[in-house]
């Protein structure tokens, strides 16, 4: 729910959320009367950018690049019955040294005397749990929560070959099951990592091979729904589009998708940069809307393409508390997703503050990741990635050897389709838009070419900006309502596979 809620049955206050990204969960069960009719209240409140929340792309006065604020419920509600002694959660970390999966499994109402069997599966993608004829590869009991399973042949997940390993979690007492899920995971590492070059360019370096890293800024906004996609089907299919263009990256872009994203990520095989939703914007803009303690805290100076100038925000502790409570808790729910590769505490300085103490945060949490301090924001040369933006062609102005060095924003062509813009209008892109594919296609090109250039001086991965129009943006790949796909996509995915394969060269 986006931002804070309070949530009552039969008016007894069951809890209080702050958080518009991360999913909470209550046991309403001692609220609950024996008999008769139930009663659930949600009350939501949101200041959207005139608080001290995580908002992202969300502005009251949305103009530009920020958008129409979202409030409320925006991701599924369900109510389920579970057992007294039940599992909650399970967390698995692959080791591709050790050739074991380390899996850390939370329960909650257990007994002396319980154990937790976990089980790792051959293939979880289609598993029938009517069939548990399903192979077996490896069992463990867990000890103080965790489970250590050997996998004798590794197969690795990758985007060519994202493979899935399937797993079964149960609760036995005196030998009897009394709770079981279904779950999966996949195998791989993410690690920087020196090439053969020269110059020993530190790249990103999957399952221990160097891979230029490439895909489009996925900002996951619907004309219908602002948020929230109208189906599963609409979720998948911006995935499934992203890698029929030759990509095998997307950088979600300072926004937090359901879960379902993440699955059809991990299904479909594409790595994924996870931003942290800002709590500013660049500068201080939009500010004559805000409070005034809002607007002192948010307003800093952005060193865009030096390393030189850049100031931080003033942001009260209350401030940093609630950014760090909602950092760990999105990091919590989604880092049992394998397509996710990095984190992205910040973005072009927005709301941007210590830095080094959110890097360290961030890595401490979960050291299984890359961490990208900020991206195209003021650097403090701290985590494991440099991370310039440069509009509209590509270029690094800003390149420091010690770190993967990558060009985290740039393109951005514009092309209104008629009969497909939000507004008449407002008609954003970097640069001239154009006027037809075959426009798009050639610049798109032309910078390709000379991102190719920078691959071979020590970039390591590129954003291109970005899979939909947006709003008031036509700088998409598609359109907006995703009727029309912009590009030539055998062409692009050419192209964007060239890009990639260079590297290598």
């Amino acid at each position: 729910m986006d931002w804070k809620s309070e949530v009552l049955v039969n008016g007894q206050l069951v809890g209080e959320h702050r958080g518009g990204y991360d999913p909470f969960t209550y046991d309403i069960t001692p609220y609950l009367k024996k008999s008769g009719k139930q009663t659930l209240t949600v009350k939501v409140f949101d200041a959207t950018d005139n608080s001290m929340q995580p908002r992202g792309k969300q502005c009251i006065v949305n103009t530009a690049i920020w958008y129409t604020p979202v409030s409320g419920i925006w991701q599924t509600v369900w109510m389920e019955p579970v057992a007294k002694t039940y599992i909650a959660d399970y967390y698995p970390v692959s080791d591709l040294q050790k050739k074991e999966i380390t899996v850390d499994v939370k329960t909650v109402g257990a007994q002396e005397g319980d154990m937790v069997k976990v089980q790792l599966l051959e293939g979880a993608v289609g598993y029938n749990t009517e069939n548990p004829s399903q192979t077996v590869l490896a069992e463990a009991f867990a000890s103080d929560g965790k489970a250590v399973l050997p996998v004798e042949e590794v197969k690795t997940w990758s985007p060519d070959e994202p493979f899935l390993y399937g797993m079964r979690i149960s609760i036995l007492r005196k030998g009897k099951v009394i709770d079981s899920v279904e779950g999966y995971t996949a195998m791989r590492s993410i690690e920087a990592k020196q090439d053969s070059s020269p110059n020993k360019y530190k790249r990103m370096a999957l399952n221990g091979e160097c891979l230029f890293q490439y895909g489009p800024l996925d900002q996951g906004w619907w004309p219908d729904g602002l948020y929230t996609a109208p189906t599963d089907e609409a979720l998948k299919f911006d995935i499934v589009k992203t890698k029929e263009m030759g990509y095998n990256m997307i950088r979600k872009h300072i926004k937090v998708e359901p879960a379902r994203w993440y699955y059809w990520c991990d299904v479909l095989g594409i790595m994924v940069w996870q931003d942290m939703p800002c709590i500013g914007d660049y500068a201080g803009r939009q500010l004559k809307s805000r409070d005034a303690n809002v607007q002192k805290a948010v307003k800093n100076k952005w060193s865009k393409d030096s390393i030189f100038g850049g100031t931080e925000c003033d942001i009260p502790q209350e401030w940093k508390d609630n950014f760090y409570n909602e950092w760990k808790n999105i990091m919590t729910a989604f880092r049992g997703f394998q397509c996710i590769v990095s984190w992205v505490p910040f973005n072009e300085a927005w709301g941007q503050f210590d830095t080094p103490e959110v890097v360290k945060f961030t890595k401490e949490f979960d050291p299984t990741r890359l961490v990208n301090e900020a991206s195209g924001g003021n650097f403090h040369f701290v985590g494991d990635v440099i991370d310039v933006h440069h509009y509209p062609t590509p270029a690094m102005n800003v390149f420091e050897s010690k770190f993967i060095n990558v060009l985290g924003e740039y393109g951005g062509i514009g092309y209104p389709v008629i009969g497909h813009t939000w507004e008449i209008d407002r008609k954003w892109g970097y640069g001239k838009n154009k006027q037809s594919s075959e426009e798009v296609m050639k610049q798109y090109e032309e910078y390709a070419q000379m991102l190719k250039t920078f691959v071979q001086t020590g970039c390591a991965a590129a954003v291109y900006t970005q899979t939909t129009d947006v709003e008031g943006e036509v700088n998409g790949l598609m359109t907006y309502d995703r009727a029309v796909i912009k590009v030539d996509i055998p062409k692009l995915a050419e192209i964007n596979r060239s890009v990639i394969e260079s590297m290598s060269k």
